[in-house]
């Protein structure tokens, strides 16, 4: 017995030794840290349970073919180290026969956003929020709200400043890329589409549109103002709706409706159901803004 377990013992301390020795080897270091070398996949494709939209990849040359939100798993200056393209894919643009598309700016707001977030759940409709940095800082479970809801997201820049947005087209590509990133920290992704505060006209110079096509984004404008940005009533900005579409009738195709969705646009929330009520009323479709949307003008 006594020599039994002798060679036992001897056995397991050999085996002791030479546990030891290949823990300290050099060879066992030659294993990757996986968190300290994620791949792009890893850190940038957004997982299975993210909603319904397309998203840019690494393969940038696809076209999408839907009415689905669109983002891109990368910032500009992400592309630019990968060395990928920034530019957009040629798409036809939709003109549908009547088509509306219901945006949103100056969000997200803890009052006015969730509001408008219920009404368009509960006429199961779909529609596109223009964010701005600053606000994106403050409340990132409402940009996530508008995320997974399915809605689009579009850049509104950083602090909607005009004096310091519109110093020149540099200063204000940098607000565009700051916003993208704060919107891709909090999603994972960032949007392609924005939208310049108080539109192009009297901003924007032949510079301006020529580095936001080199950055890769959409700038979207709209042909349907609701007149919210002033103190009107509910009332008033219905009728001001209804007034501008069955005026232009030739916009019917392509309808991008401008409303607000920050502090202060209490009546724009209570105006909502009775504006999306009209356009299905006379048979319009809700759209989301894409690179299927048309130009507004």
């Amino acid at each position: 017995m006594l020599k039994k377990y002798g060679i036992l013992s001897i056995i397991g301390i050999i085996l002791l030794i030479a546990l030891i020795f290949v823990t300290a080897s050099p060879l066992s270091f030659a294993v990757p840290n996986i968190q300290e070398t994620p791949s792009i996949s890893a850190i940038t494709k957004p997982s299975k349970d993210k909603p319904d939209v397309y998203y840019f990849t690494e393969m940038n040359n696809v076209i999408p073919t839907n009415d689905k939100p669109e983002y891109d798993i990368f910032t500009v200056q992400e592309r630019k180290e990968r060395q990928l393209t920034t530019n957009l894919p040629s798409i036809e643009p939709y003109y549908g026969k009547k088509t509306i598309y219901l945006t949103f700016d100056d969000g997200p707001d803890p009052e006015n956003t969730p509001l408008i977030l219920a009404i368009l759940q509960e006429n199961n409709i779909k529609a596109t929020f223009f964010l701005v940095g600053t606000e994106v800082n403050k409340y990132p479970e409402l940009v996530k709200q508008i995320y997974t809801a399915g809605h689009a997201i579009g850049n509104h820049t950083y602090n909607h400043i005009y004096r310091e947005l519109y110093q020149s087209p540099v200063t204000y590509i940098e607000q565009l890329q700051h916003n993208d990133e704060l919107i891709k920290n909090i999603l994972t992704v960032r949007p392609r589409i924005s939208r310049a505060p108080g539109g192009t006209a009297g901003h924007f110079t032949t510079e301006y549109w020529r580095r936001l096509k080199t950055e890769g984004y959409i700038e979207v404008g709209w042909n349907i103002s609701s007149g919210d940005a002033s103190n009107a009533k509910a009332d008033a900005i219905l009728e001001n709706i209804i007034s501008q579409t069955n005026k232009n009738t030739f916009l019917w195709s392509h309808a991008i409706l401008l409303m607000h969705d920050g502090r202060g646009h209490g009546e724009t929330v209570r105006a909502l159901p009775s504006i999306i009520n009209f356009y299905k009323e006379q048979g319009f479709e809700f759209r989301v803004i894409n690179t299927a949307t048309p130009p507004a003008w």
